[in-house]
């Protein structure tokens, strides 16, 4: 699953995290979530797995793009 910039602020949006929150969950630091959501950067392989995890351990699922573009979905 490819994260988007727009999915992971959404994601933490529907969770109510900041992006210290998910940056301590995740085990990466928040400037690594605040560029990527920025379009800073993009991130490693690596780190897209925590951040994805970590959202999807929280009750978040990330629906891949459609029509419509990629999703997100509280469980």
């Amino acid at each position: 699953m490819e994260l988007s910039p727009e999915q992971c602020r959404a994601a933490r949006g529907l969770l109510d995290w900041t992006q210290e929150r998910l940056a301590v969950r995740a085990g990466v630091s928040r400037s690594t979530v605040r560029d990527f959501e920025r379009h800073r950067h993009v991130l490693h392989r690596g780190t897209e797995t925590l951040l994805v995890r970590t959202l999807q351990d929280a009750g978040v699922m990330l629906l891949p793009p459609d029509d419509h573009g990629p999703g997100v979905r509280i469980r």
